[in-house]
């Protein structure tokens, strides 16, 4: 299966856009694997749907998918995008990003996410463990919407932003 960044290179301003989005990516998954890492109950959990929260959203703004960004689109144009968003089936792009829609996503990762919360309770190991389920988990999320993004801004024929995240 290839990767967003592979998806997107024949288009340079899709490429940029999952370049930067990946910079935001990292840093949100190491976020959440040190958070992994602690044995607090719920914690993670917590850590992980606010890092989702905030890191949805600013994918999206850099593919030029925010709900903002598409009420300045044409009429026509925002059409042909929402179509796209329905084809590809993502509840998460050009939305306002909730914490029932966070939800929704997670389910997509229940398993890694139950096994993290098992494994913080081995000593030592089990948090190492957990840490990298975590970080494994966030950053499988943000692949699959970033290929998301890709697969609605190529088949709506978008023009992606091309100036970087600035927040």
């Amino acid at each position: 299966m290839p990767t967003a960044l592979q998806m997107a290179s024949d288009d340079a301003a899709l490429a940029a856009a999952v370049i930067r989005s990946r910079k935001l990516l990292n840093k949100r998954a190491m976020v959440a694997a040190a958070a992994s890492a602690v044995p607090v109950p719920g914690l993670d959990w917590a850590v992980d749907a606010a890092m989702l929260s905030k890191l949805i959203p600013e994918i999206n703004r850099e593919f030029g998918l925010t709900p903002q960004q598409l009420d300045q689109l044409d009429p026509k144009k925002r059409d042909q995008v929402q179509k796209a968003v329905t084809l590809v089936g993502s509840v998460l792009i050009g939305k306002f990003i909730s914490r029932d829609l966070i939800l929704k996503a997670a389910t997509k990762i229940g398993m890694r996410l139950t096994t993290k919360q098992l494994a913080k309770y081995v000593p030592f190991a089990g948090q190492i463990v957990a840490a990298t389920v975590g970080y494994a988990a966030i950053r499988y999320l943000g692949e699959e919407h970033m290929k998301d993004c890709i697969r609605v801004a190529q088949q709506a024929q978008l023009e992606v932003p091309l100036l970087g995240y600035s927040a």
